[in-house]
């Protein structure tokens, strides 16, 4: 199946959280890179999800904000990414982020122009992409 979400990242399924209505599941990324998503437990179920599964992180470029900082940031949203801006594209109202993470995955990013301006984003730049748990959606291969 192809998706219209520019994010689908290969990862490991690193522990399954049960939960009465949503789970939570920690996926690893081959560098190390932990992501959690929420999802429903019986989304959970369906898929099949469990310790050692491949699995994909699937995230539209709209929900991934970019932040900077050296430190991490204080925030609810738990996926903090480090990397470091690849490219900008630059649209009438929204701009598109290009990071390269550490161990070479790439998340695109749609954020506003403005955004863009005020955070002084431009190639090479080091940044944080932030994903709300809620915002990772879970697939595996059919």
């Amino acid at each position: 199946m192809n998706l219209s979400a520019r994010n689908q990242l290969k990862a490991t399924v690193a522990t399954v959280k049960k939960g009465a209505v949503n789970d939570e599941v920690s996926l690893r990324l081959a560098d190390g890179t932990m992501l959690t998503s929420i999802i429903t437990e019986t989304s959970c179920e369906n898929l099949g999800l469990k310790e050692g599964a491949e699995a994909y992180a699937v995230i539209k470029a709209s929900n991934v904000m970019i932040g900077e900082g050296e430190g991490g940031l204080k925030l609810s949203a738990r996926n903090q990414l480090k990397g470091k801006i690849t490219s900008v594209t630059e649209g009438a109202v929204n701009c598109e982020i290009l990071v390269t993470l550490a161990g070479g995955e790439k998340i695109a990013s749609i954020i506003t122009k403005a955004s863009t301006g005020r955070l002084g984003l431009k190639e090479g730049k080091e940044v944080c992409a932030i994903i709300k748990a809620s915002d990772i959606m879970v697939g595996v291969k059919a």
